[in-house]
């Protein structure tokens, strides 16, 4: 009788997945700072800023550091296929390859889909940041900082189509506010205005392509294409009214992925006892790591009202 290579088979099946996974556009990867863990949380102490230089005068002058600290746990995450020995039996391979495909898909965005969920919940009072606020809030506060707000509405005429000209006025807004977060000893955050991305509902991306990156909006001349901007959407943004300012280029970013365990692909089956009691072969993937606020003095929530 034919004897059925699954080593192949599984060969197949984990480079299958693999070629997949890398081909998925993301973006968490340019909004996060990735910080490998080795352990089942972490613990960061945000320290404070360096104070301004200053004349020498009479000598040095020492000054201690503000710290506030914040801790990020790692979650479990997994994706599991099962299999009919049927369908190995009967060469139905493409189907299968469809399904492999599908969670390879699903696994590679999963972190995009957490990143979503954190701009979504930001302004929650569970979602908290280092300081202890909500990561939108509007009462930030931080040592010489004084009271700061990330969190904006702009009024316009229909909150969910702005026109190009509201969007733009909306951007100037949120623009001069992520330029002017001071630190906590009372120093500007942002020193640039490079690395900003805006994250938009689907719907309005081409709105907002429109309103920043066209050389003329009307008849008026559109200085916003010179300002390093990049537009993006998440398909899992449910409110067209928000979107986020972000600003990426800085060592920490508005979040933090914390990687404990990268994916792993398994295949459990030939062989086995489940393939023997159930004729039946399992696929999966597994990770650990979280998606977590960083700073929020680089990210602006703005609402359409």
């Amino acid at each position: 009788m034919p004897v059925m290579n699954t080593g192949l088979l599984e060969r197949g099946m984990r480079n299958e997945f693999g070629e997949t996974f890398e081909k998925v556009p993301t973006h968490w990867a340019n909004l996060a700072t990735t910080i490998k863990s080795d352990a089942d949380g972490e613990k960061y102490r945000w320290v404070g800023a360096v104070r301004q230089m200053r004349e020498w005068g009479t000598g040095r002058v020492a000054t201690g550091l503000n710290s506030e600290s914040y801790d990020i746990q790692n979650s479990k995450y997994e994706i599991t296929m099962e299999i009919d020995r049927d369908e190995i039996d009967d060469a139905q391979t493409n189907m299968i390859t469809q399904r492999i495909n599908s969670m390879a898909t699903r696994a590679a965005a999963h972190k995009d889909r957490l990143l979503a969920n954190l701009l979504m919940l930001g302004a929650e009072a569970e979602s908290l940041a280092f300081d202890g606020k909500p990561f939108f809030a509007a009462d930030h506060e931080s040592g010489n900082s004084g009271a700061q707000s990330n969190i904006l509405t702009s009024n316009v005429t229909t909150p969910a189509k702005p026109t190009a000209v509201e969007i733009q006025e909306s951007f100037d807004e949120a623009l001069a506010a992520l330029l002017t977060f001071n630190d906590d000893q009372g120093e500007p955050m942002s020193l640039t205005d490079r690395g900003l991305y805006i994250v938009v509902h689907p719907a309005l991306k081409l709105r907002w392509l429109e309103a920043l990156k066209a050389a003329f909006v009307g008849s008026t001349q559109n200085v916003r294409d010179q300002v390093d901007t990049n537009i993006i959407s998440f398909p899992w943004l449910t409110d067209r009214t928000e979107w986020f300012l972000l600003k990426t280029d800085e060592a920490v970013r508005p979040f933090i992925f914390q990687d404990r365990m990268p994916i792993e692909f398994k295949l459990v089956g030939p062989g086995s006892e489940e393939e023997f009691k159930k004729d039946k072969w399992y696929a999966g993937v597994r990770a650990r790591y979280a998606m977590a606020y960083g700073r929020w003095e680089f990210a602006v929530q703005t609402t359409f009202n």
